[in-house]
């Protein structure tokens, strides 16, 4: 599988703090990738770097074959970016806007007909509104619609769903489904892990400026510790157990108290339940809380 952003011991160092230790990183093409992690512990020092906005300290990257550092016009041309929130001339009509961006990509690419654009992000009915009348969903989705006017082969995210309600963040998740559906390769910021289960191929979680965390959310949850929460009444009392292997408690407990037992409930680990188990250790420096399991993280996608 082609690797559309690769990095190898990437390090960033402002003044005498390290930001970024030695960040080894491969996104396939055609993967949305949902980079997670706390505040300071290098996500948007990463995500510049691979953007080409921020020059590294040490380290290799390549993002779509080339350096960013070294990234000319043509370059770009193939990457999308889409920050938290842009400033732009609130008068401008959305179709207007579109088309004007648009002609700056045709030395370079193909960009898209501005209608079809519109089509792809749910605004046909908002074109000739000014961006200023939008809704927060909709200005999202011109936000988007803004970082594909190109046909990017690469699309960066940014926090994408902030503000949102919960109308307009389902709304944007069908749109990711839907370029995902396109091989547009998406790397995503988020702090609402949630959205970063629901719309991520893979996660990868920041800590210390290092990765310590690499695999699906299934196989972070299965990794970290494998509990479960398990809810049931017994002879009508309300009990709820944490336990290591959910299928066989429940098993043993049928075979101990047959229909005694009522209103089975089984809850795995969440996403949020791994990230913070997983940031908390390395916060506190109690890595041997679960050695293995970080190990096998960090290794658990090639």
């Amino acid at each position: 599988m082609v690797s559309v952003i690769q990095t190898r011991e990437l390090r960033m160092r402002y003044g005498a703090a390290d930001v970024l230790t030695g960040v080894d990183l491969d996104v396939r093409k055609g993967e949305v990738l949902a980079l997670l992690g706390p505040n300071g512990a290098g996500k948007t020092t990463t995500i510049e770097i691979l953007e080409g906005f921020r020059k590294r300290s040490a380290g290799d990257v390549s993002v779509l074959g080339t350096d960013p550092e070294l990234g000319d016009e043509q370059w770009r041309s193939r990457v999308g970016v889409v920050l938290q929130s842009w400033r732009d001339h609130s008068r401008w009509r959305v179709r207007e806007l579109l088309g004007h961006l648009a002609r700056f990509y045709v030395p370079y690419r193909a960009p898209y007909d501005t209608d079809e654009l519109l089509g792809l992000v749910g605004l046909t009915d908002r074109a000739h509104a000014a961006v200023a009348a939008l809704s927060g969903g909709q200005r999202r989705r011109l936000d988007v619609a803004i970082g594909l006017v190109g046909r990017p082969e690469l699309l960066f995210l940014d926090e994408p769903t902030v503000g949102f309600d919960p109308e307009g963040r389902r709304e944007f998740h069908e749109l990711i489904d839907g370029l995902a559906a396109l091989e547009t390769t998406i790397l995503l910021t988020t702090h609402d892990l949630d959205e970063a289960e629901k719309l991520a191929d893979r996660i990868v979680v920041l800590a210390g400026g290092q990765i310590v965390a690499d695999g699906t959310a299934a196989e972070l949850a299965a990794r970290i510790s494998g509990k479960g929460q398990v809810g049931y009444t017994l002879d009508g009392q309300p009990h709820q157990d944490t336990v290591a292997d959910p299928t066989t408690f429940v098993r043993d407990l049928f075979a101990r108290h047959g229909t005694a037992v009522g209103d089975l409930q089984v809850r795995r680990p969440s996403l949020a339940d791994t990230y913070l188990e997983l940031v908390h250790a390395f916060e506190t420096g109690s890595h041997d809380t679960a050695p293995s399991a970080l190990n096998d993280m960090t290794g658990a996608v090639a």
